[in-house]
């Protein structure tokens, strides 16, 4: 019989919970995901290997013919032995130590036997389990790892002629996200809001036979994600190639796990400071470009500015805050003929001074942007600032109408409150992707948007706004600058984050012309 989504994430649920007397639920993922992986894993090669003994029973072969053709026909990982030839010999999966649970050793026992189908499965699995730091009698005591272990054991067989991987994939995104909704900022390090990335993916349209790659990958939902348009789309899921860089080696472990219990092989994730040491290059040294490029960078992250980097277009991003610094990394990542990429931030990219207005100027200069989008409020799972998504284009791309221009969508409005933060529903998404869509565009430099009546009621409000216009501004890109409201509204969070944003903007351009006058009259001393 099938297993149901409901059985299996309340069975995953109840083997999370065992941990809640020990660690922060922030801490949960780096315990259940690897065990819940390696549970995978072994169901499915002892039911490969079950088939294998059925189908081949009365068949005289050697043991090296057998593993050969098990090997071969069966199986497509190994699950090793774990010290051979001695008393202590058993195969590393997760029936053969479970049934050690009661002797000592038992966190040493797993440690061993995850490692050792890494070892046995470079191409496949290398650094998959992250630090194992938890197996340790130190980090988690025995009774509890094998409380926890007990519990998962109660999951149903995970092997696919028991449970689809639509069902598997499912659930590992729920354990992702019950993790970040009970946690604090360290669990956000890997989780984006499903409905922001969909919005993402949306924006940029994946096809069949084309390269995706996130930066910052993180948990690997974006990948995920854009799979998954494709698939509804009638593509096939076999034609993306996926790739991944994710700075925290635990936090890549568990992106390549989501992958694989989506049943996705085509992909690489790398684990590295994608500003510091981006790990995709081509033969020459050069970076590698990919036909979509797609992110939610850490925010105003601080780091080591580049001192002589090609990708530094424009300028070099202040030490405060890498932001611009991921976009640049991003447009260089972008591949010249079709490359687009999708990047979602605080507000802040919009409209800051110093060396951020020299890029977001050579950026325009380079006709790359092609759309800047406000969100609501709140939608994150640990902070309540609005965020935008930015949209850019690889160089002379742009359709037609969108060249020299910017289009600029206010989507604040379009959200539904929930529990603990706001969400975007299928609808809100639809409207976003609709207003983007060529066939909405509204006119060049025509006036103050309206909201947009066929948003299903969300008050969005879009209007393409020409290059000229926003350096006439000095390159502010603040939505509130370029869309003006005409209906009454209650002002929410995001529109008053807008206008101060909008008022700090003007006043440094103040302060700004007013040093540069005192100065020209030999009056100085003054503090910039």
């Amino acid at each position: 019989m099938a297993v149901t989504q409901q059985e299996i994430e309340s069975r995953l649920w109840d083997a999370a919970d065992e941990l809640r007397a020990v660690m922060a639920e922030a801490q949960y993922s780096s315990v259940v995901f690897p065990l819940m992986f390696w549970k995978y894993l072994s169901d499915t090669w002892e039911h490969q290997h079950q088939q294998f003994l059925v189908e081949n029973e009365g068949v005289d072969l050697s043991p090296e013919e057998a593993h050969e053709i098990e090997y071969r026909d069966y199986q497509s990982f190994e699950i090793p032995f774990i010290c051979p030839g001695t008393l202590l010999e058993r195969r590393a999966s997760w029936s053969s130590v479970l049934a050690t649970i009661t002797q000592s050793g038992l966190g040493q026992r797993v440690r061993a036997s995850l490692q050792a189908i890494e070892t046995a499965n470079p191409d496949k699995f290398p650094r998959l389990f992250g630090a194992m730091t938890w197996t340790s009698e130190e980090v988690l005591s025995t009774e509890v790892l094998a409380a926890v272990m007990q519990a998962m054991d109660r999951t149903p067989k995970m092997h696919e002629d028991n449970m689809s991987h639509d069902v598997l994939g499912g659930a590992y995104e729920y354990l992702l996200k019950r993790f970040s909704d009970g946690s604090g900022t360290r669990a956000y390090q890997f989780v984006t809001p499903r409905d922001v990335v969909e919005l993402i993916v949306e924006l940029l349209d994946p096809k069949g036979f084309e390269s995706v790659y996130d930066p910052t990958c993180g948990s690997g939902g974006m990948l995920i994600a854009s799979v998954n348009l494709l698939k509804a789309r009638g593509g096939r899921q076999y034609t993306l190639d996926l790739y991944g860089q994710e700075a925290a080696p635990d936090t890549a472990g568990v992106a390549r796990m989501n992958l694989f219990m989506h049943n996705l092989t085509q992909f690489q994730v790398e684990v590295g400071d994608t500003l510091k040491d981006p790990r995709f290059k081509t033969p020459d040294g050069s970076l590698a470009q990919f036909d979509v490029v797609l992110a939610a960078p850490p925010y105003s992250l601080k780091w080591k500015p580049w001192s002589n980097d090609p990708r530094a277009i424009g300028g070099v991003a202040a030490q405060s805050a890498a932001d611009w610094a991921f976009v640049q990394h991003m447009i260089a990542s972008m591949k010249p003929k079709k490359g687009r990429a999708g990047v979602v931030l605080p507000h802040g990219v919009l409209f800051r001074g110093g060396q951020e207005a020299a890029i977001r100027k050579r950026v325009l200069d380079d006709d790359l942007l092609e759309a800047v989008i406000g969100l609501p409020a709140n939608l994150f799972y640990t902070t309540t600032i609005a965020t935008c998504v930015l949209v850019f284009r690889a160089p002379g791309t742009k359709s037609e109408g969108r060249r020299d221009g910017v289009l600029f969508i206010d989507a604040s409005k379009g959200f539904t409150r929930a529990r603990n933060r706001n969400v975007l529903t299928e609808a809100d998404i639809a409207a976003v992707v609709s207003a983007y869509g060529p066939e909405r565009d509204p006119e060049p430099g025509s006036d103050d948007a309206e909201p947009d009546s066929g948003s299903g009621g969300s008050g969005l409000a879009s209007r393409f706004v020409p290059t000229a216009e926003i350096a006439a501004n000095g390159h502010d890109l603040t939505i509130g600058r370029y869309i003006r409201r005409t209906v009454a509204e209650q002002e929410d969070l995001g529109t008053v984050i807008d206008c101060y944003n909008l008022a700090r903007a003007e006043r440094r351009k103040a302060e700004q012309r007013m040093l540069e006058v005192l100065a020209a009259a030999g009056i100085e001393g003054f503090d910039e």
